[in-house]
Order: C-alpha cells, then structure tokens, then sequence
C-alpha cells in the first residue's frame, strides 16, 4: 500500500469500524440504537408502497417539512441519502481550490482529492481551543467546508465567524450534522439565505438512522441543482422521504429539543467525571480527551469491552487523541471506571 493509499484509508476510519459487536459503544455518536416507536411506525406505513417509485409528491412532502423547519422555501431544499451523499456529490461543484478545515470529518477531503480537486487543509490549533481562524483560509479557495459543531472537537464555532467566510463566487459548505443536539442550535446557519451558502442537515445522530442514511441540503435552488447534477433517477427512498417529512414535523423538532436539553445536563456531567482529559469544553454531546499513551488506552479499553474513537485519522489530532460520545450518567460511569483503571496501568 502506498502512502496516499494509506492516508487515504486513515481517512475514511469511521466509529463504526472501532465499535465492535460486543463491545460498550463510546465510538459513535449516535443517540438511539434504534428509532423511537412512533418513527418505527411510520417507516412501517411506507411498507405497502414499495412497490412504486419514490414519487415527487413524497419528495414534495419532505422538502416542504424540512423548509418549514428552517424557515425556508421548499425549493431551497435537497433530501439526500445521509449527508454523506452531500459530501460525495460537492465535486459536482467544479471548485477549482478547496479549503476543508480540520480537525474534522474527513469524507468531504476524500470526495474532493478522489474527484482529483486540490485540497487546502486549514489546521485549528489546540491552544487556543480550535477557534476558528478565517484568515487561515485561503482567499483564492472557491470552495470552504466546516462542521459546525465540529466532530471531534465538539467546538462550536459563532455563526457570524463562520458565515464571514462566504465570499462572492465561492460556496460555503457547513457540515450541520449534530446542530440539533445543541439547545436552541444557536450558531446554525440553517435558516440563513446567503448566496453561495450549503448547510447539509443530518437525521442519523438524533434519531437512530444511521442504517437509513437520511439528510437534506439547504441552499439556493440554484446551488442545489449544481450539487446534483449527476445523481441519479430516484436517488432517496421512500423510507428516507418520509424520515424526512417525520423528523421535521414541530412534535418531533421539540422532541428533539427536550433531548438536546437532556443531553447538555450529561455532557456537563461528562466534562466533571473526565476533568483534564477534555481538550476542550464539548459544545456537542460528545468530547476530544487527550491521554497519555493514547493507542495502549484504547487497546487497554477494548480489552475490557469498551470501544472509544480513535483520534489520529483526523487531520491535526494524534494517536493520544479520543473521541467519546456523551451517554446518561450511569452508562457514562462504565467508561470513566475503566478509564481510570487503565490510566493507573502506566
């Protein structure tokens, strides 16, 4: 293997590959492992129809729910496979230079070098908190993606720094994925109308979907036709359109909301147990550790059945970085036990 094709592979490392069967799962952040019930149910309603196409009126249906959500016109809306597929289709943007600030998820870096566009890493410091740095980003870059909140640093970044990188001719890709597991998504962009401006939105983390893949764009109907030039006919199913229209009907945005505002009570109660080994303070309901040693700590941990993100497949982050994602108190305790057990090892 040669070193791109290995830096590569380091690239698209996901939670899932360290959060093995069997193993208590800190690796990924997703909330449920499984949809809630009413959401099961009507998944299931869509049974009957499979044997037709997903329709426009379906797909009508789930960009009118996602823009009323948002505050936005149905036509600013693009339903995807996942946000993901966001990621996969930005090539079709033609960016001549593109800047991806990391630490940060890195399928948008693989999409973009896979489609042969030059890519500029923007490298956040650790020391002053992996604050958002605009003049870092290069002027010429016709094309800037971010997270926001970021995964893995769980830093959220104030919107009015992040929507000052749009430039005229250039498209600003903010990667939305876990904004709603943040109270109130103070920083989002979402609803926001700025030429040039993508948010992609996630359904994964907050819903238990990460087997459905389910997501949508926000942008101008002009940028959406871009970013989807070269998908196919019916890219979504019919499951993914009526997730969509679900998730952002109002009982399941305020459901949502109560459990983003549950979740900060755990995230605080996280950074307590955790102390000096979080990076940083998690805006998001999962949190950066640095620990010395870092690839024995995760080893050591997978030996007593837990399974924690690695953290060096990041760009910026090192083998002594880790990820953990936020659980309820007494699951939490299970990690900050052993945690401390391995620790004392050295």
């Amino acid at each position: 293997m040669t070193s791109q094709d290995s830096g590569r592979a380091l690239l698209r490392h996901h939670g899932d590959v360290d959060a093995a069967p069997g193993l208590v799962d800190f690796a990924v952040n997703v909330r449920l492992p499984a949809p809630p019930a009413w959401l099961r149910a009507r998944l299931a309603g869509v049974l009957d129809g499979l044997g037709g196409y997903p329709s426009a009126a379906a797909d009508l249906r789930a960009r009118e729910a996602a823009a009323a959500r948002h505050g936005r016109r149905a036509d600013e809306v693009l339903v995807l496979a996942g946000a993901a597929e966001g990621f996969a289709l930005l090539p079709s943007l033609r960016p001549a230079l593109a800047a991806v600030v990391h630490p940060s998820f890195t399928e948008p870096e693989v999409a973009l070098r896979d489609a042969g566009v030059p890519v500029h890493r923007v490298l956040l410091s650790a020391e002053d908190g992996y604050r958002l740095r605009p003049g870092a980003v290069p002027e010429e870059a016709d094309l800037v993606v971010l997270g926001n909140p970021t995964n893995p640093t769980s830093v959220l970044h104030p919107a009015e720094a992040v929507a000052a990188l749009g430039r005229p001719g250039r498209v600003l890709v903010v990667d939305e994925a876990f904004a709603d597991t943040i109270p109130g998504e103070p920083q989002s962009l979402a609803g926001r109308d700025a030429p040039g401006l993508l948010v992609l939105r996630s359904l994964t983390k907050t819903w238990g979907l990460a087997g459905l893949r389910a997501g949508y764009a926000l942008g101008a109907p002009d940028l959406l036709a871009r970013l989807a030039r070269h998908r196919p006919q019916w890219p979504v199913s019919s499951f993914v359109l009526e997730a969509v229209t679900a998730c952002c009907e109002p009982a399941a945005v305020a459901e949502a909301a109560e459990w983003a505002r549950l979740s900060r009570e755990h995230t605080a109660h996280a950074v307590r147990e955790l102390g000096d080994l979080v990076v940083t303070p998690p805006a998001a309901p999962f949190a950066l550790l640095r620990v010395p040693d870092g690839e024995r700590v995760r080893a050591a941990l997978r030996d007593k059945g837990i399974a924690v993100r690695r953290g060096d497949t990041f760009p910026g982050l090192t083998a002594d970085h880790l990820r953990v994602a936020v659980r309820a108190p007494g699951e939490f305790g299970l990690l900050v036990d052993a945690l401390r057990v391995v620790l004392e090892e050295r």
